[in-house]
């Protein structure tokens, strides 16, 4: 069969999984078509549907591969085209879901070769292509990866490298709460001693929190950890909030009443 007729699917099974395979990545080190985002969900009156083709606007978003240095750190994005494509057509989409997993290498390939951007900015040139069987292995990139992340110390490493909790359900971190986890991780690691996550509403604060303590008492990091949920605050600014939309209410209607007095006035 034509390479040319090959869709991005075979692509990834004859071409770029082999070359990981060559490099040294074992099986339970890369991950295929792996869900970042749900698709869009789209209102109409009282219809409500989530738009499930990953080729629409808004649909949702999958990596082709990702690539990890142990279960909780991913280090690496592949963005698969066919083989019509120049080898860096997924270059983009690729450097777009590495910012959201925060990992230092995108690359793009077509089956014929590899082109990888380093966002560290530690090897030159940042954006350079790879033949099939020049793919870096796990044990050129993890360097790199600690020192983009200022990871100098045994114990720091340590640290990160701790898996997340899990409960025998399957549940994992989504993207972004996976991203809180370890840059809060990172910073304890580096020796920071205060470190800030604002998450909105519904976005699994709770379970952020839970994991980055996990991490750190499966490390036995010697760290006191207080987690407040600041309910009386919530409740008080609740109340605020109640007292000045009906001080609002109360002057829009004095307002309106003296204009439609003053309309009367006039006739």
């Amino acid at each position: 069969m034509d390479k040319l007729q090959y869709s991005e699917r075979d692509i990834c099974t004859r071409f770029i999984t082999p070359a990981l395979q060559r490099a040294g990545w074992q099986q339970h080190q890369f991950r295929e078509e792996v869900t970042l985002t749900d698709g869009r969900v789209m209102v109409r009156g009282k219809l409500a549907a989530r738009i499930k083709n990953p080729q629409a606007k808004g649909g949702p978003k999958r990596a082709d591969f990702v690539l990890y240095a142990n279960p909780s750190l991913p280090i690496a994005v592949i963005e698969a085209k066919q083989a019509g494509f120049s080898v860096g057509h997924g270059m983009q989409q690729a450097l777009a879901y590495a910012e959201m997993l925060d990992t230092p290498f995108a690359i793009s390939s077509n089956g014929s070769g590899f082109l990888l951007h380093d966002r560290t900015g530690l090897t030159q040139p940042v954006e350079r292509e790879l033949g099939l069987d020049e793919f870096p292995s796990l044990e050129a990139l993890w360097p790199l990866y600690q020192q983009w992340k200022g990871l100098t110390e045994a114990s720091a490493v340590k640290l990160v490298e701790q898996p997340f909790h899990t409960d025998g359900s399957g549940k994992e971190p989504r993207y972004y709460q996976r991203v809180a986890i370890n840059r809060a991780i990172e910073a304890i690691a580096r020796g920071q001693q205060r470190v800030l996550l604002v998450m909105a509403t519904g976005t699994g604060k709770t379970y952020t929190a839970f994991q980055i303590i996990w991490r750190l008492w499966k490390a036995k990091a010697r760290k006191r950890i207080l987690f407040l949920v600041l309910l009386e605050k919530y409740k008080t600014l609740r109340g605020q909030i109640e007292e000045t939309k009906n001080r609002l209410k109360s002057e829009l209607a004095a307002a309106l009443a003296h204009h439609f007095s003053a309309e009367a006035v006039e006739e």
